[in-house]
């Protein structure tokens, strides 16, 4: 095995070996774009490492040699000499994790090779403006100590200099912070910091691999669904510097605007600055396109590069440079994070432009992020009082109550359940769990491409960045714009397509699809096999997901027809009746209105299937549980408060879930039942009329038994003859597979049922042997234990839940060809969850209205691959 690869040796088809930040270095080492060489110490040396704590046998030597090619080739040493090599050590997993990972730029320097790189350049303040850089970064990133304290003593040094910016102070400003930087980390280590260079690279090289598992990055890998990769790989680099002077600099480029798409080329820049300035937010940068004027030459390499890059990958690309004295250098190129109106405007743009097919377009969006499209806006005709104005750095609408911490926002969104902003003065990567708990983010510094800016756009978060009018006072949780002041758990508004700050909250209107949005779903439902359906309980809700592109309806829940509360009345009395007679009796009063809705939802999904389930949860659901309401609810009814006490307690049970509940209820209360079938009958005759083709499927709930379902099927098909000569539509009878057994048995069960729908969220359940309604309490420690990838709740259980459903399928049409197989738990509209639906032959997976369009588009990349 191969553990180290120089720059020259590997190219882009090697992210998970080299990691893509070292694949994409090599590959532009290839194609001739001017790199900083280096060599990438590969994932496999990650994986042992962390496995083993050590590295396998062989790598030191080969170590060695790489370092020494890395010297000849810069005719310079590494170590203790008068023309010092020094390096950057950077993290790069095989999947993007921007600033998730370790890095530590600078690396070599000591007392002795600061004196030989003055020497060497004969800029003293810039040797020490990239030493004390070092030892921070070294101090926080490799030995744990607060980046703050290092901030502190900088601002400390800034005001005794009575100064604003790092730029301002020279060069013995800057070497007395190193002094005290030192001094920092001998007091919270009890350790010196290491002068020697070697030593300072073998701790930089195994802190970036330990920062695999760092919280931070398992946050973000948990977020995102990253699984399954080994580990980071380690690029060490030739250092290149944009701190020596007024003809150096650095910046970060995307070759598309990755907020809308369009075509221009968008980022920023600072003057002698490094590359942690730009992305770290400390200092605001200057747009891109003033590069032309003081540095035109180079502003035209740049773009011809941008077009070189563009044109190779055939994708928008992320792009990190920095310039040295008058040279420009790339250090970076990668897909570009991207917002999802951006990724389809660029997606159908490179289609037109010839780059890429409909197909390779397809395939390349992410589902999931199409959820950011689906969601309400700020209304533009609401009154609104704007407070400031940052940079529009992610767009989308965001309300909700200020925090300052990135753990009170994770705190007040998870136990709270607020829907919070989150506001900094510029975020960091171990802000990562905070900035997605918030419903948006607001920093005083930092620019379009700065932390913040990056990762919220990747999240589909609104941000407004460099808001330089707000003052961020931390230790009294408050920020102040002019005379505004807004404390901790007030409410504001953000727009981060304008970069506005509102005070209070502004209402929202339904988002405006785009002309791109419309031709991806197109291409998609042409691509496709699987079919996708909704699951819906009104008219209302109907209109939408056909809009969207439903095929239908896959589960209607009757049961929240109930709760109307021009219904619970006789939903409540049909409860509380003492017999059959009773029970029908109100009923009969639910009828009209059960009829009405189907009516409603039939019209809706016109010529398209409805499967209608038929009462589900149990009847304590539909009963107060306080004192106080019974207490009402007695008065309202006429009921004494003694017996309906009684009779509430008679209706509780331990686990509700497993209990008294589904056909369960359907067998010892027929009459239920049979009034909703008598509904959708008599509702599907009455609209049938009308010159709509009703497609009713009726289903029977928590089947275990084919006996079960047997016994209700035979009941209620009576009450549907009962309706023969006035039937001019199909109909059909099926079941839901929710228990282990029903699935055990569909072989069984699929000779009398003409469908199968997977309620996988009682079916996970109930192979787990998890209650999805306490599941919160642990499920984080299973997760961040490694013990689940993912919540099972969330994504389907492939390995065990995923084989019954395939168990199903293969025995059920075994013994029925022609029955029909689908899902209707919410993972149906869970990207990976379609994939496997359509890998195992479900003919359609039904989800939510609003994940219709990622249901669609990932079962068109299911078809694709």
């Amino acid at each position: 095995m191969q553990y180290i690869y120089s720059f020259k040796e590997g190219d882009r088809n090697m992210k998970e070996t080299l990691g893509g930040k070292g694949a994409n270095l090599a590959e532009m080492t290839k194609i001739g774009i001017p790199v900083p060489q280096g060599f990438t110490i590969t994932t496999d040396v990650c994986d042992l490492y962390l496995k083993q704590n050590g590295y396998p046998a062989g790598y030191n030597e080969t170590f060695e040699k790489y370092i020494k090619e890395l010297e000849d080739e810069a005719n310079k040493c590494f170590g203790d000499c008068e023309n010092p090599l020094l390096v950057s050590v950077r993290s790069g997993a095989a999947v993007s994790m921007p600033g998730m990972m370790d890095t530590v730029l600078n690396l070599g320097l000591n007392d002795k090779t600061v004196e030989g790189l003055i020497k060497k350049t004969g800029n003293k303040r810039f040797c020490y403006d990239a030493y004390r850089r070092f030892v921070q970064m070294f101090g926080d990133v490799v030995l744990g100590v607060s980046h703050d304290l290092f901030e502190e003593a900088l601002n400390h040094a800034k005001i005794k200099k009575g100064v604003t910016n790092d730029t301002d102070l020279d060069a013995e400003d800057l070497k007395n912070l190193v002094a005290e930087f030192k001094k920092i980390i001998k007091e919270n280590t009890g350790e010196d910091f290491p002068e020697d260079s070697k030593k300072q690279l073998n701790m930089a090289v195994e802190a970036v691999f330990n920062s695999w598992n760092n919280q931070r990055a398992n946050t973000y890998r948990r977020i995102n669904k990253i699984t399954g990769l080994k580990g980071t790989a380690v690029n060490i680099q030739t250092m290149v510097f944009g701190n020596m002077g007024e003809s150096s600099g650095t910046g970060v480029a995307f070759t598309r605007n990755p907020s809308d798409g369009i075509n221009e080329f968008y980022g920023e820049y600072l003057i002698n600055a490094q590359g942690e300035d730009v992305v770290a937010g400390i200092r605001t940068p200057n747009k891109i396109d003033e590069l032309e004027k003081c540095m035109p030459e180079i502003y035209k390499q740049l773009t011809g590069i941008r077009k070189t890059l563009e044109d190779h990958y055939c994708d928008m690309q992320d792009i990190e440079f920095t310039i040295e004295q008058g040279k420009l250098y790339m250090l970076q190129t990668r897909n570009g994070k991207r917002t999802a109106t951006a990724a389809l405007k660029i997606a159908v743009d490179m289609v037109e432009e010839g780059r890429i097919t409909k197909e390779q377009a397809i395939k390349r969006l992410n589902p999931e992020q199409l959820d950011q499209l689906l969601h309400p806006m700020l209304d533009p005709k609401a009154e609104k009082k704007v407070i400031a104005k940052g940079l529009p750095a992610s767009p989308g609408a965001a309300v909700g109550k200020v925090v300052f911490t990135a753990d009170e926002a994770y705190e007040w969104a998870k136990e709270r359940d607020e829907k919070v902003i989150l506001v900094r003065k510029e975020t960091s990567p171990e802000d990562i769990h905070g900035m997605h708990a918030a419903q948006g983010i607001l920093t005083s510094t930092g620019g379009m491409t700065s932390h913040a800016a990056v990762v919220a756009r990747g999240m589909g978060k609104p941000c407004v960045a460099g808001c330089g009018a707000m003052h961020v006072d931390y230790p009294n949780k408050k920020f102040s714009i002019g005379d505004v002041e807004v404390k901790e758990g007030e409410t504001i508004t953000l727009d981060g397509a304008l970069g506005q700050v509102i005070l209070g909250e502004v209402p929202t209107i339904e988002p405006e699809l785009t002309s791109d949005f419309q031709k991806i779903m197109s291409w998609a439902k042409e691509m496709k096999k699987m079919g996708v359906r909704t699951n819906c309980d009104t008219p209302q809700d109907a209109k939408v997901a056909r809009d969207f592109g439903a095929e239908g309806i896959g589960l209607c829940r009757t049961e929240h027809m109930f709760f109307d509360e021009t219904r619970i009345k006789n939903m409540r009395e049909m409860i509380l009746a003492k017999d059959t007679e009773g029970r029908k009796k109100a009923l009969e009063k639910l009828l009209p209105y059960q009829k009405e809705d189907f009516k409603g939802i039939f019209r809706a999904m016109d010529g398209l299937g409805v499967t209608i389930r038929l009462l589900d949860p149990p009847l304590h659901e539909f009963l107060p549980q306080k004192d106080e309401h019974i207490e009402e609810l007695a008065l309202e009814m006429d009921f004494p408060v003694s017996q309906l006490k009684a009779k509430i307690s008679s209706l509780h049970e331990m686990n509700p879930m497993l209990g008294h509940r589904g056909c369960r209820l359907g067998i010892t209360y027929p009459e239920i039942y049979e009034m909703q079938v008598k509904a959708i009958i008599e509702a599907a005759i009455e609209v049938s009329a009308e010159g709509i083709v009703p497609v009713p499927e009726i289903e029977i709930p928590l089947v275990s038994s084919v006996n079960e379902f047997t016994y209700l099927k035979d009941r209620l098909k009576k009450v549907v003859d009962a309706y023969e000569g006035k039937i001019n539509f199909p109909y059909k009878f099926g079941t839901m597979v929710e228990t282990p057994r029903c699935a055990l048995i569909a072989d069984e069960i699929a000779k009398y049922a003409e469908f199968m729908s997977f309620g996988t969220n009682d079916l996970t359940q109930m192979t787990f042997g998890f209650s999805r309604d306490d599941i919160g309490k642990f499920l984080s420690d299973y997760i961040d234990s490694g013990i689940l990838e993912v919540d099972p709740f969330e994504s389907i259980d492939q390995n065990g839940v995923g084989k019954l459903m395939q168990w199903t399928v293969e025995k059920g049409r075994q013994a029925n060809p022609e029955i029909e197989i689908a899902i209707c738990g919410e993972q149906g509209g869970e990207s990976n969850s379609v994939k496997f639906c359509h890998k195992i032959g479900l003919n359609y997976v039904s989800c939510s209205p609003y994940r219709v369009p990622i249901a669609i588009l990932a079962a068109a990349q299911a078809n694709l691959e």
